[in-house]
């Protein structure tokens, strides 16, 4: 009979934990970001600093415990035309999944435009965290799509590879 309990007990906290973990991975934490928040900027072509662009239907997540959560849509008036030849864009870069219940961003549709060129995608800002990268990726009919892709010196920090002399310093971790 302790046999049988303590074998209840086993299945019954397994079964505990892993739905904790599949909340916690799929919904605990992510946090909307406000429409007060929201701005989608792009790199000028030949510049280093994001330039604000118009948008509208802004929605996004993001989640402090990394810094390649970040998911946005939004809907722009610009043309692809335009923003080609303005803006600096970035080739053979695909969309990072979103939480299934995120249903704006469809990171197997994004990359389907992409791959037929009917979307494009833009530097959207070097850097926004130490060796990350936020992307944009806007489609014929001005839909927009935002993620953070690790750049260089972010796969090679996160690998543990050697960073080299072209990446800035990394941030100094904070010890407990």
């Amino acid at each position: 009979m302790t046999g049988k309990i303590l074998a209840l007990a086993i299945m019954i906290s397994a079964l505990v934990a892993g739905a904790a973990l599949y909340y916690l991975q799929v919904y605990g934490y992510y946090e909307e970001v406000s429409a007060s928040e929201a701005e989608i900027t792009l790199v000028a072509l030949g510049g280093t600093d994001p330039e604000e662009i118009p948008f509208d239907s802004f929605e996004a997540i993001d989640a402090d415990s990394s810094p390649i959560r970040y998911r946005a849509c939004f809907t722009t008036p610009l043309s692809l035309a335009m923003l080609t030849e303005t803006y600096e864009m970035v080739e053979n870069v695909s969309p990072r999944n979103a939480p299934g219940w995120f249903e704006c961003f469809n990171a197997e549709a994004i990359g389907q435009a992409l791959d037929a060129g009917t979307a494009l995608t833009f530097l959207g800002a070097k850097n926004v965290h130490y060796g990350v990268d936020r992307i944009v990726a806007i489609t014929e009919d001005g839909r927009g799509f935002v993620w953070h892709e690790l750049n260089d010196c972010g796969e090679k920090a996160y690998d543990g590879t050697v960073v080299g002399e072209e990446c800035p310093p990394a941030p100094a971790r904070a010890t407990q």
